[in-house]
């Protein structure tokens, strides 16, 4: 991703109205900063955030934006903002992100993944001025995983085997029937992003491997590997969230570019999870140590990949920090923020700032 496409990236957000649903959580508090920070009016509807403490609470967002309260499962609710709100643009993150707690609210994870996505599009549907580009964020998971060495692509099945991976593999096809069957007509572009596994500074979620290296090292106490051997497409949070915003920005442009786009890292950011974890030790440093502890527990894929060569081509998209960097990145952010006590929201828009700039 070259540094001219950062920028026009960002220019296209100047003084556009932007819709983002899930704004309250790890990775839309990331996206409403850069949002703001291109001079975007932004308007959020989610819960409340869903961890405490919470990167958008630190970072003081609820200050600069239109900050809406609601449930996606809400349909009354959600329609009635997208009236007011009138959005150029809409980022769909709002989700039950979480493999395990999917196992234990199975029917919840489906009526907000699956229905909530429902809801929204329903809603845009209904616009008098429909919104120039609509991009629903999924997952990695969505596919049918054999466990292969190389990368799924965007033609290969959708079949998530746990409910919160399949009810991603739900709302995938959710929005490309919505797009062929109501959207086009409209001419309304809409795009899914299949991402995952993102790390960063400010994500407080539990059963995170970052989330759980930080609390651990924090407490002084050695690191605790599930699954170290699990291999997973690592990536710090602001590569796919500047790929969002030139998926949007794009297919705006070009309506013949909407579709579904896998965002990950290069091969060399497939990496184990105790690797890592090791990594994490050594930007750490302090002692920090990890050891393996398995333990039972729900179905999770042992190996996943993306072939992310389509919106390489497509869209110019290359992500710019490698995983030692992402960790490098995280480390930084929670050392800054966490330890020394400084300002999250300007450490936030310094690294920000690197990222578009190095």
């Amino acid at each position: 991703m070259e540094r001219m496409g950062i920028n026009e990236d960002l220019h296209f957000y100047a003084g556009k109205t932007v819709l983002v649903t899930g704004h309250t959580g790890f990775k839309g508090s990331w996206l409403c900063q850069i949002l703001l920070k291109a001079g975007a009016s932004v308007t959020g509807y989610a819960l409340g955030p869903p961890t405490s403490p919470s990167l958008f609470a630190l970072c003081g967002l609820q200050n600069c934006l239109h900050d809406v309260r609601g449930d996606v499962r809400d349909f009354a609710h959600l329609s009635q903002t997208l009236r007011a709100c009138r959005p150029d643009i809409v980022f769909h993150l709002a989700a039950q992100p979480l493999v395990r707690e999917s196992y234990a609210f199975p029917r919840e994870t489906y009526e907000t993944n699956v229905m909530g996505t429902v809801n929204l599009l329903e809603g845009i549907r209904a616009l008098e001025r429909p919104p120039l580009s609509v991009l629903n964020v999924t997952t990695d998971k969505v596919y049918d995983n054999r466990e292969w060495v190389w990368g799924y692509r965007e033609d290969e099945r959708l079949q998530g085997f746990d409910p919160y991976s399949n009810s991603k593999s739900c709302s995938e096809l959710v929005t490309q029937t919505y797009r062929d069957c109501f959207f086009a007509p409209l001419a309304v572009p809409i795009s899914t992003a299949r991402a995952g596994n993102v790390i960063g500074g400010g994500d407080f979620s539990k059963d995170r491997i970052l989330p759980d290296c930080i609390r651990a090292a924090q407490k002084n106490q050695p690191i605790l590997v599930r699954h170290p051997d699990s291999v997973r497409p690592y990536q710090h949070v602001l590569d796919p969230l500047f790929a969002y915003l030139r998926i949007a920005r794009l297919q705006a442009e070009d309506p013949s570019l909407a579709g579904s786009y896998n965002v990950g890292p290069d091969d060399s950011g497939c990496v184990t999870t105790g690797k890592l974890a090791e990594s994490f030790c050594r930007a750490w440093g302090e002692g920090a140590a990890w050891e393996s502890r398995p333990e039972e527990g729900p179905h999770e894929a042992n190996f996943l990949r993306l072939d992310c060569s389509k919106i390489r081509a497509a869209l110019g998209w290359r992500p710019r920090w490698d995983i030692y960097t992402a960790v490098e990145k995280t480390v930084q952010w929670s050392k800054a923020c966490l330890v020394r006590g400084e300002d999250p929201a300007a450490y936030m828009e310094q690294q920000i700032e690197e990222f578009i700039t190095t």
